[in-house]
């Protein structure tokens, strides 16, 4: 299974639990940390909890591995790591303040048909 497959299970368990403001940075060749990065953000520390709980589950019944997840305690902010995809789930009052689209800008948006069936 590919780091596409693998992207796309991050972002469909995002979806699942309503992660709003979703966006996917192709990182290959900017970055050696990872091949995609999705950054999404939530409404309160419990829905943040929830999405970032659903990505490492969902990514573990197909087979991947968590490498590391941080921040879920305090869920503001909860990086998922999942070796060739990282999950950042923000709190909606945490996205602005990083701005990692800003910090990254130079890594292209990477467009998820799955954002039209919503």
């Amino acid at each position: 299974m590919g780091n596409e497959t693998l992207l796309n299970i991050v972002f469909k368990a995002a979806d699942d639990k309503r992660a709003e403001d979703t966006v996917v940075l192709n990182m290959q060749g900017i970055s050696l940390l990872a091949d995609y990065f999705l950054i999404c953000q939530a409404n309160s520390e419990r829905q943040v909890q929830a999405i970032a709980k659903e990505i490492q589950e969902s990514a573990g019944k197909e087979g991947y591995t968590l490498k590391r997840i941080e921040g879920f305690d305090t869920g503001r902010w909860v990086l998922v790591d999942l070796g060739d995809v990282v999950a950042h789930v923000f709190h909606r009052d945490e996205r602005g303040y990083y701005n990692l689209e800003k910090l990254w800008g130079d890594a292209p948006e990477q467009y998820m048909e799955d954002k039209v069936n919503g």
